[in-house]
């Protein structure tokens, strides 16, 4: 499992290390508790396990310099080993914290994924702390199967997501699941699977 930063051309000091270390570390307790503990995505499972998901964290302080950095990472993507690089999460603290900016710039980041040549082979899908799925509220539960630290941007294969499709079959029971194992974690449960254990030790 792969780790970079991007978005600066100097070496990062000794602050910025510790904010990225803390931006991995709750992004990695993310993927492991929620996506892959509560099943929210069945065939995360093995790339995260075999450590084939690669995790970059964005110091990007505005859209262009994400969206330069997107592209890098869609490229990069396109051309490595699946069997070493099957998934990116692209996190981004510094940019797009609103989740409605965040929203539209997704148009901005198929259109780059169009550009790059690389439609049918690589889609972004979205992950955002205040995610809101249209018509619920902002505190419905249902929201969390989206919902991450940090806003990020999940690069993806296409050929996974078939292989996937083709392996679970109705891809709708996932999200019916989901939505189930949510409700029954509840907003409690939720904030206590993703708290650091640190925070409950001090």
């Amino acid at each position: 499992m792969s780790n970079s930063t991007a978005g600066s051309d100097k070496a990062p000091s000794e602050e910025t290390a510790i904010a990225e270390a803390t931006v991995l570390a709750a992004t990695r307790r993310w993927v492991e508790r929620a996506v892959v503990g509560l099943n929210l995505c069945p065939f995360a499972r093995a790339p995260f396990a075999q450590q084939r998901v690669h995790f970059r964290i964005s110091h990007a302080r505005s859209e262009e310099a994400l969206l330069d950095d997107l592209r890098e990472e869609l490229v990069a993507l396109q051309a490595a080993d699946p069997l070493i690089r099957e998934t990116t999460l692209l996190i981004h603290p510094g940019v797009l914290t609103e989740f409605l900016d965040y929203n539209d710039f997704l148009d901005t980041a198929d259109a780059a994924v169009l550009a790059l040549g690389l439609e049918g082979e690589l889609q972004v899908a979205s992950f955002h702390p205040d995610y809101r799925f249209a018509d619920t509220a902002a505190d419905a539960i249902e929201n969390c199967t989206n919902r991450s630290p940090y806003p990020t941007l999940h690069l993806l294969r296409e050929s996974s997501i078939e292989r996937a499709v083709e392996t679970m079959g109705d891809t709708d029971e996932i999200y019916r699941r989901n939505i189930e194992t949510l409700r029954r974690l509840g907003v409690d449960g939720w904030l206590a699977l993703m708290r650091d254990e640190d925070d409950v030790t001090q």
